[in-house]
C-alpha cells in the first residue's frame, strides 16, 4: 500500500491531473450510485403501495386521496395526472365524444409517464460517461507516462530495470485509477437502466388498465 501511494506521491503533473480526475469521476459515481439505490428502493415499496391501494380501493376519489400522499410512486403520479385529466372531461359532459376524451386521458398519462421515466434517468448519464472516458483517461495517463520513461532513458543513455521500472510502474497506476472509476460505473449503469425499464412497462401496463377502466366504467356508461 505504502509503495503504491509512494508512486502516486512521486508521479509527474500530468498523471497527478489524471488521477485526480478519475478520482473525481469515481467519488461522484459512487455518490450518484448510492443516490440511486435509495431512490429505486423508495420507488418500489411506494408503487408497490399505491398498485395494492388502487385495485383494492372502490372509489377512484378516495384513492385519488390516497395516491396524494405516496409522492415517491411514480406510477401514482401518473394516475393522479389522468384522473385530474379525466375530471375535468366530466366537468364539461362531452359525453358524445368518447373518443376525443380517452386520447386526451391517454396524452395526460403519456406526458407524465416521460416526465417520470426522466426522472429516474437523471444522473445516469454521468455513470455513462465515467464508464466510456476514464479506461481512455488512464490509458492517457498511462502512455504519457510511458513517454517520460523513454526520454529519461534517453537522458540517462540506460535501459536496465532500474531506470525503466518506476517509470512504468508510475504510469500504469493511471490505468488502474481508470478501471476501478469505469467498472463499477458501468455495472451500476446498466442495472438502472433496466430497473428503470421494468418501471417503464409497469406504468404503461398500468395506462392502459386504468384507460380500460375510465372507458367501461365511466365514459361507456354515460353513453347509455
Amino acid at each position: 500500500m505504502n509503495s503504491t501511494l509512494d508512486l502516486v506521491l512521486q508521479a509527474g503533473w500530468i498523471a497527478r491531473i489524471v488521477l485526480v480526475v478519475l478520482t473525481v469521476l469515481s467519488v461522484v459515481s459512487w455518490g450518484i450510485i448510492i443516490s440511486k439505490h435509495r431512490q429505486f428502493k423508495i420507488l418500489r415499496q411506494e408503487n408497490e403501495k399505491f398498485i395494492d391501494l388502487f385495485w383494492a380501493g372502490k372509489n377512484m376519489d378516495e384513492i385519488f386521496s390516497k395516491a396524494e400522499t405516496l409522492t415517491d410512486s411514480n406510477v401514482a403520479n401518473v394516475f393522479l395526472s389522468g384522473y385530474k385529466e379525466f375530471r375535468k372531461l366530466a366537468i364539461t359532459d362531452r359525453s358524445d365524444q368518447g373518443l376525443p376524451e380517452v386520447e386526451n386521458i391517454n396524452r395526460a398519462l403519456s406526458r407524465t409517464s416521460q416526465v417520470e421515466i426522466s426522472v429516474m434517468e437523471r444522473n445516469t448519464g454521468w455513470l455513462a460517461t465515467t464508464a466510456s472516458a476514464a479506461p481512455f483517461i488512464g490509458l492517457f495517463g498511462t502512455v504519457w507516462g510511458i513517454m517520460d520513461s523513454f526520454r529519461n532513458i534517453g537522458a540517462t543513455g540506460s535501459a536496465n530495470l532500474a531506470v525503466v521500472a518506476p517509470g512504468i510502474s508510475e504510469s500504469l497506476i493511471a490505468t488502474a485509477f481508470g478501471l476501478i472509476a469505469a467498472i463499477p460505473a458501468v455495472v451500476a449503469y446498466n442495472h438502472f437502466l433496466s430497473l428503470i425499464k421494468k418501471v417503464a412497462i409497469d406504468m404503461d401496463g398500468f395506462c392502459q388498465d386504468f384507460v380500460n377502466i375510465i372507458q367501461r366504467s365511466y365514459i361507456t356508461g354515460r353513453k347509455k
